[in-house]
């Protein structure tokens, strides 16, 4: 049973209508998954968010976790992505539902593609970036896809798949640290009605090491990790960190549900 029964994540709407937890769980390549974290995650901290991507290696694991929590599976918002050597028409939608098939489910609340360049000689990548697009927009109507979008693409792969294609990218995932803040990007997806999701929100560990971050930390009797994560909230930003470790888990968990309110007043971004 969750040990926050009574509170729920906040969630921002897409520009479809369907709503996204604002904290998620992140996994990632090596070694960015912990079978008993997952499963402890969705059944003990409330967590109901989970990002991964074929490039991880981890679908068939993760899909397992799912089912072993007991939730349903329309109340685990699933986030999965595309790599770029799958990029194609056939070759997305065919890979897409080969990971459906690996996490043992029948759709993907998000789908992503992983990143902008295709790595495909046969053509360019913008022609590439728009033939997969539209494979994606297939699934999207289909609902295997119940909403679509990119990862690490900037304003011009943004205005280009927007000139190519018929559907509006819902989301972009990029990096989204204290130290890293693409606003012009940021200020752009908002202006489209695109929903801007980060990853890495501890910077790969740099905020452990920042004074900064660890005076406001202490002021506020919370961890470095929880101040980052609970500033990358109260931008707005849909916020992934990934952890193995169940402690770390419970405390990003605690943003969500408890410090976003206690610190909603506090603008951090000041500091940086």
């Amino acid at each position: 049973m969750s040990l926050f029964p009574d509170l729920s994540c906040p969630k921002v709407s897409l520009s479809n209508g369907l709503q996204i937890p604002i904290l998620g769980l992140g996994t990632s390549y090596h070694g960015g998954y912990s079978h008993e974290a997952i499963v402890y995650a969705l059944t003990d901290c409330g967590m109901r968010h989970i990002d991964t991507a074929k490039r991880y290696g981890c679908e068939e694991n993760l899909g397992k976790a799912i089912k072993e929590s007991g939730l349903p599976r329309s109340d685990v918002w699933i986030t999965n992505k595309l790599w770029h050597a799958d990029y194609g028409y056939k070759s997305a939608k065919t890979a897409c539902l080969n990971s459906c098939s690996l996490m043992g489910v029948q759709y993907f609340d998000l789908y992503l593609m992983h990143w902008p360049e295709a790595q495909k000689p046969s053509c360019s990548n913008r022609e590439m970036r728009a033939e997969t697009w539209r494979s994606l927009e297939e699934l999207y109507e289909e609902g295997i896809c119940r909403s679509i979008g990119v990862s690490n693409f900037l304003i011009h792969h943004l205005e280009q798949l927007k000139e190519d294609c018929s559907v509006v990218p819902h989301v972009n995932q990029v990096e989204y640290h204290p130290f890293q803040q693409p606003n012009d990007l940021i200020e752009y997806c908002r202006k489209e009605g695109i929903v801007f999701e980060g990853y890495s929100p501890l910077a790969k560990g740099q905020v452990f090491k920042n004074p900064i971050v660890q005076q406001i930390a202490e002021k506020h009797k919370r961890t470095q990790a929880q101040i980052c994560i609970c500033w990358s909230i109260q931008n707005g930003v849909v916020t992934i960190p990934k952890s193995v470790k169940k402690n770390r888990i419970w405390e990003n968990c605690q943003v969500s549900y408890r410090v976003f309110f206690v610190l909603s007043v506090i603008k951090l971004v000041v500091f940086f």
